[in-house]
């Protein structure tokens, strides 16, 4: 068996780091109807903390891919999985980007957002959108639901995209004998 191209490290870490964060993000959103009220405040600053820093770590991301090119899939890929391979990656790429910035929306929308500052994991001030909290509180209002609603709707698209992704890596390492866990494992 030939060894795989493998992505480069920054691209390794910037890629384990989103979806661990993300993982732990989602595990916070379904948490948070189990536990007291007390604890509710802190998971939901907590969840908005991480996904800022998924913004921050997708901005480095993309930077990195549009400088360096990745492996390209091995030529024993049919075609049309490709095909599908690139635009399930744009997908996942416009997601890491959307979900967060409609969160941030979403929060400077809220009604209290001027009387409670948010604070990155509780340390550094984090500003909301200025000109969103500024309209009229009708407007922020309706607005609030909005980018909660998108928000929640793209969050729907992503499990299903995380989980076709996972499943066709797993697909083509199991079923195909691919070495594609590979490309993007840390090297021992």
């Amino acid at each position: 068996m030939t060894l795989p191209q493998r992505y480069t490290r920054p691209a390794i870490a910037l890629h384990w780091l989103v979806a661990i964060l993300i993982g732990v993000n989602l595990a916070l959103v379904w948490s948070v109807d189990f536990v007291p009220d007390a604890y509710t405040r802190p998971i939901i600053n907590t969840h908005k903390s991480i996904g800022i820093t998924v913004l921050g770590l997708a901005v480095l991301r993309l930077l990195w891919r549009l400088s360096h090119e990745p492996p390209p899939l091995p030529t024993t890929y049919k075609l049309w999985e490709r095909r599908v391979s690139h635009w399930a990656h744009i997908v996942l790429y416009v997601l890491i980007f959307a979900l967060p910035l409609t969160g941030w929306l979403h929060d400077s929308a809220w009604k209290a957002a001027a009387t409670h500052p948010f604070y990155l994991f509780g340390a550094v001030p984090w500003p909301r959108i200025g000109w969103i909290m500024n309209l009229d509180p009708a407007t922020t209002e309706t607005l609030h639901g909005l980018f909660g609603e998108t928000h929640s709707a793209l969050a729907d698209i992503l499990y299903v995209f995380v989980v076709a992704h996972i499943l066709g890596a797993l697909k083509h390492q199991f079923i195909d004998r691919e070495p594609e866990l590979q490309r993007m494992m840390p090297e021992r």
